[in-house]
């Protein structure tokens, strides 16, 4: 997947600029695809150049103006034509795993301290999927379109939070 393609899906569910798009992108997608402030705001420059995005001035009041980013049908076309292409298989590539499995050769003690950090940052992330699921989501089964669609990949983040979470304390308490 292309950071392009990550900035369409956000400017899709409502148009933005910049500035607002990359706080957006850290609040959501940014959980799924990552990209700094800078990579976003040249993409976008790119998106506008190859017609995938305008971009519209808006003047602000003790402020300077501000772009404002809508997905044209060109790059409506371009997102449903990557929607519909094969996705490939996803692998387990995580450098945390290489250190668990060769823990044996250096200092158990620091990677285990390492993993207790990588616990709680995970704690701290489903705790917030699940904070978000509750607030935005509170009745799952009546949700149809792109509210089911991003509760699902929500939904997908809590379990992937899960996973880490059993995975790494298992690991921990095998080491304890």
């Amino acid at each position: 997947m292309a950071l392009e393609h990550a900035l369409l899906v956000a400017l899709s569910e409502r148009p933005a600029a910049g500035l607002e798009l990359a706080r957006r992108f850290d609040r959501s997608i940014g959980f799924f695809w990552s990209a700094t402030h800078q990579q976003i705001y040249k993409v976008l420059r790119r998106m506008e150049t190859d017609g995938w995005v305008t971009a519209e001035t808006i003047e602000q009041t003790g402020r300077p103006e501000k772009r404002e980013y809508t997905v044209t049908d060109l790059g409506h076309k371009v997102l449903a034509e990557w929607i519909s292409t094969t996705t490939p298989r996803a692998g387990f590539r995580s450098e945390i795993a290489v250190k668990m499995r060769a823990a044996s050769y250096g200092d158990r003690k620091a990677l285990l301290a390492n993993i207790a950090e990588l616990i709680a940052d995970h704690q701290v992330r489903q705790e917030h999927y699940e904070a978000m699921a509750a607030r935005d989501y509170p009745d799952p089964g009546v949700l149809s379109g792109q509210d089911l669609d991003t509760y699902l990949v929500l939904r997908g983040g809590i379990l992937q939070e899960t996973f880490w979470i059993a995975w790494l304390n298992e690991y921990l308490e095998a080491h304890a």
